[in-house]
């Protein structure tokens, strides 16, 4: 399940438990909304309670990325497993954003923050 909020220039995901094909999808039609009416988004994805990915979400993902390799500039990762920070390392192969890694939900709130006011 996910919960996805858009907020200007960024859009925001939440997975709870298992992340799906139907979850991606939903997030695929938000993000591409998104870049239709804004350009180039910010993504925060909270990756905390995922409990669990598909493996087509896996292939959709690169599918996705290299559809969308320039039109993303920051995407923060909140995660507590290195399984996933080295899957969202992986992905910046096929995106040209910058791509970082959190712990703590502040820190990435605030680095996305500072970015957008720097630009």
């Amino acid at each position: 399940m996910i919960v996805i909020e858009q907020q200007p220039k960024r859009v925001e995901v939440t997975v709870y438990a298992e992340f799906s094909l139907a979850d991606y999808k939903e997030f695929e039609n938000a993000v591409n909304f998104a870049i239709q009416f804004e350009g180039p988004v910010d993504l925060l994805f909270d990756l905390r309670e995922m409990a669990d990915v598909t493996l087509d979400v896996a292939w959709e993902d690169i599918v996705f990325a290299r559809a969308h390799a320039n039109d993303f500039n920051r995407i923060a990762v909140l995660t507590h497993s290195q399984w996933v920070a080295w899957s969202a390392w992986l992905a910046q192969i096929f995106v040209r954003a910058e791509t970082r890694i959190f712990d703590d939900e502040l820190d990435a709130r605030a680095w996305l923050a500072d970015e957008e006011g720097s630009a």
